[in-house]
Parts: C-alpha cells; structure tokens; sequence
C-alpha cells in the first residue's frame, strides 16, 4: 500500500513517519487545502482515498477544519473529558517520542523543503533532529543499581507538574538508598519559582538524556502540559524501566494495567512506599519493567503504530 504525505510536519511526528514507510510505503504530494499546517505537530495523510488526520499537538482539541474533511482524526492526547476529543471520527494514540529520521525526511520531501518552509525553519528542524537519537529497540536488562535519574524543565503555568516534580527531586536527593543524577533545568527568565534550590547547573543533551534515563532504577511519569502525557514514557517503555505513574487523564487504545505493566499512584506522599517495595521487592521491580516493555512491543513500536492507524481507517463504517 502507497500512503500519501500532504504536508510536511515537524519533527513530532517523525516516529508515525518513519514506521509508515517501513510497514508500507509513503511518498509526498502537496495539498494547497494544507500548506497551513506545513512544520506543526501535524500529519496529514491519503490512506486509500480517505483523508486521515495524526495529530500530535497538547490537548488543546481537535483542529474544526481538519475534523470536517478527514475520515478519522488520531489524537496523541486525548483527553477523556475533552468534548472536543468526543467526537465520532476522534481516535486515541499510543505513546511514542520523536526521534531522528534525517534520510527518511529529506529523501521523502527533497525540494518541497526549500519551497514550502522558511530556511531558519526547516535549519531548525534538521538541528533538532540531528540532537534527538535514531530509533532502535532497546534490549531489556535488568537494573541492578540505585542509580535515578531525573531532569525537568520548570513550567510557568504547571503548577501542579512543577510540585509534583519537585517532590520527586526532593525525595530521590533525600534518600541515602538512592544515587541520585539530576534536578530542574534552570529557566532562561532566571525565574525559577522557588525551586533554585533544585536546579541542577548540568544540561543534558537529548542524546545524554536517553542514555541516563536508561540507566535509572525508576521514572516518574509526571502530567505534561495541559495534562497530556509525555512523550518520554514510550521512551521509557521502550528502555525497559520500572514507571511509577500519575494516573493519566488521555484515552490509550489499550489502557495500562496497574501493578502489571506500570505503577500508579496518587500523591507524592506514595513515593518511600514505592521505593521500599521495589527495594525489597526485585521481582516485582522486574515484573513491572518487563511487562512495561512487552507493551512497547505490542502495541508502541513505530511499525505496530503504522499498523493500528491503517486498520483503523480500513474497518471504519
């Protein structure tokens, strides 16, 4: 099956490209109904006559123009309480992370790059891109260390996310059992809201990042903006790690299931127990990161998410 691009995107949606060419074949046709939409957190595609929407934006709602002549719109985050996400056409997403595709973008565009974004843009997204690691599927390992690691940005209008972090940078500095790596990234404004005591003079490299994440006994899956849900927890799930989780407040096609696949709680309060069990518990640590990764494979890799939209678009009524 031939999949046709009708715009080009930004670099959010680089893993739905990458496993579309690789489970089908994409190639690139512009469409003047979309220019609009050229270098946004938005795909739009042609799956077999039928326009089809991936959006990859917060939750701020779906795009009214783009609902009206697409078959089926595909929401990252889609907000179980979000009229707008309510709709008929709306469908959920399963977590993914952007990642480099450089070849795959500039062979599947060529010189509509140059035509249709502006030169510091389209510099832009080749810089970001050659900052962010190639996909691959990580290898599971067990962790045998106490080594976390965690970095964040400080979030002026996330409040909420901001405490929840900060407790969670607290706890891991606090606890002699923990090797702790990491803090708050320090705001380019210098004001950091009254966590200048977190904030860590390192910055990290998303390539860095990775890398560390991959090496942490525990990460936290905090709300995102607008309550989505991070793209680094498909990261994580695909490194194999135990995710301690806030409940989530998007619609997954396939929900998690606590104490299974991925460690819910409710306070920050709940983070000594966590860690206590997993401590004395390895087993369960190992249950909760196995199975975590066995849901990346099933449902999250770029070509099971390419495989899910298209079926998705060929069984609709």
């Amino acid at each position: 099956m031939i999949i046709t691009v009708l715009n080009i995107p930004n670099f959010y949606c680089n893993y739905y490209l990458l496993g579309l060419n690789d489970a089908y074949s994409l190639k690139y046709k512009a469409d003047t109904r979309f220019e609009k939409f050229n270098n946004k957190p938005l795909l739009i595609l042609e799956v077999n006559s039928k326009i089809v929407v991936i959006d990859n934006n917060d939750p701020l709602g779906v795009v009214p123009e783009l609902y009206e002549v697409c078959h089926l719109y595909f929401a990252t985050n889609k907000l179980k309480d979000n009229p707008s996400y309510i709709q008929q056409k709306v469908r959920p997403l399963f977590p993914h992370y952007p990642v480099a595709i450089i070849p795959l973008y500039c062979g599947l565009f060529r010189f509509n790059l140059g035509r249709h974004l502006k030169w510091k843009d389209l510099l832009q997204q080749l810089y970001i891109q050659w900052r962010r690691p190639q996909y691959e599927s990580t290898p599971f390992k067990n962790r045998t260390s106490n080594f976390v690691f965690f970095s964040a940005n400080i979030w002026k209008k996330e409040a909420g996310a901001n405490a929840i972090r900060a407790a969670f940078i607290r706890f891991c500095k606090n606890d002699p059992r923990i090797q702790f790596e990491g803090g708050f990234v320090g705001r380019s404004d210098n004001n950091n809201l009254g966590f200048d005591d977190l904030v860590n003079d390192l910055k990290y490299s998303p390539k860095k990042f990775s890398k560390l994440s991959s090496q942490s006994l525990v990460v936290l899956n905090n709300p995102a903006v607008c309550d989505a849900v991070s793209w680094r927890l498909a990261e994580y799930l695909n490194q194999g790690l135990f995710v301690m989780s806030f409940p989530f407040k998007i619609e997954l096609p396939v929900e998690f299931v606590n104490e299974e696949n991925i460690h819910f709680i409710d306070a920050v309060q709940e983070y000594k127990d966590v860690f206590d069990r997993i401590l004395s518990d390895v087993h369960y640590h190992d249950k909760i990161a196995v199975n975590g990764k066995k849901y990346f494979e099933d449902y999250c890799t770029p070509g099971a998410q390419a495989k899910y939209i298209v079926s998705q678009v060929l069984h609709k009524d």
